[in-house]
């Protein structure tokens, strides 16, 4: 993701000592800012803490410290739900997994009937399966979450920042996300937001891990506004100016910027007759999967992008050499969407 000017000089800021009160305030500082741009309205009922360590460390924070001995259902329709059950099969012995195809939505109907059927305590999911760019709905498994008094967490890595995640009304006890991605700054840190009546379940359920226990994290936070480890300063100074421009463009704007992008992007491409994994009504704002035309040598044609410095992913799993994919956060104008078109253009003519 290409950074803004003033986060990478954010990252080269002079240090600071994280037992110190500069640091307790600049945690502070990134917590508010984080609240904020989750749009939480009672802030009071709700804590964010900063692990160092990439989006995954998040994730396993809160899989091995938030089951205990209940029963926790894994949903996944991708990769990375995939990866969440890895994860919880390592730290939970009564972890099930409901899987759907790759590319295919998630149903409300049979993840309410497997819920009561195996008394589920926790639901784990992904809200941005970047796997397929499915965009998975937080409204109708909150709802049913409540209802069967089962706690929810939600993988929101590659979805903070650019789509609309509702915590209060949607019921999320738990989510997780990292500093770069749609936020705008650097990998490296992760955070997990979390009801503060959850956080304080925690001290009473068995600890599974030392760097990653999330209790520990809280009360850290809490207490002291500091992390048990010594944090990544110059990444919170990054991510705090990433939150800052974020907060300053306003929340809608910039969710409503990177759909824009996301438009003119699709639009491009379907004019070069490429075509879609998904429905466009399915997919994140983030990124498009695109299949690879059946003419072209995809190794060449990615080589000819790298060439014009432009760089697009290969699909993975059931998806590796059926799609390629396209992302359109950070620092991404207009003019930088056109140039790629056209580079696109001029390089699938080679096929013709």
């Amino acid at each position: 993701v290409n950074v803004a000017e003033n986060v990478r000089s954010a990252i080269g800021k002079e240090g600071i000592c994280h037992r110190e009160s500069d640091f307790d305030d600049l945690l502070l500082s990134v917590e508010n800012k984080v609240l904020k741009l989750f749009e939480i309205k009672n802030v009071n009922n709700y804590r964010a803490v900063f692990i160092t360590g990439s989006g995954t460390a998040a994730n396993e924070a809160i899989l091995s410290s938030v089951v205990g001995n209940k029963n926790i259902l894994v949903l996944s329709n991708g990769e990375f739900g995939e990866r969440l059950h890895a994860i919880s099969q390592i730290h939970n012995a009564n972890t099930y997994l409901l899987e759907f195809p790759w590319g295919k939505s998630l149903k409300l109907e049979v993840i309410d009937s497997f819920v009561k059927r195996h008394q589920i305590d926790v639901i784990a999911m992904v809200h941005h399966e970047t796997s397929s760019g499915m965009l998975n709905p937080l409204g109708g498994i909150g709802a049913l979450s409540k209802a069967n008094g089962s706690v929810l967490f939600v993988d929101c890595v590659s979805s903070a920042g650019a789509e609309t995640i509702d915590m209060e009304k949607d019921n999320i006890a738990f989510c997780s996300s990292s500093s770069s991605k749609a936020i705008g700054s650097y990998a490296g840190l992760s955070f997990v937001i979390g009801e503060t009546v959850e956080f304080e379940k925690l001290k009473n359920l068995p600890v599974k891990t030392s760097y990653l226990n999330l209790y520990k994290f809280y009360k850290f936070s809490k207490n002291l506004s500091q992390t048990p480890n010594t944090p990544a300063i110059p990444l919170l100074f990054s991510l705090e100016q990433a939150l800052a421009n974020i907060l300053l463009e306003g929340v809608a704007n910039r969710h409503a910027k990177i759909r824009r992008k996301a438009k003119l992007l699709r639009q491009g491409m379907l004019k070069l007759g490429l075509n879609f994994l998904l429905d466009q009504k399915e997919m994140s704002s983030v990124l498009t999967n695109v299949f690879i035309p059946i003419n072209i040598n995809f190794k060449n044609f990615r080589q000819k992008l790298r060439e014009k410095m432009i760089i697009i992913y290969e699909g993975r799993g059931c998806f590796k050499d059926r799609i390629f994919q396209v992302g359109n956060i950070g620092e991404l104008s207009n003019a930088d969407i056109r140039f790629f078109l056209s580079a696109q253009k001029e390089a699938l003519s080679n096929y013709e």
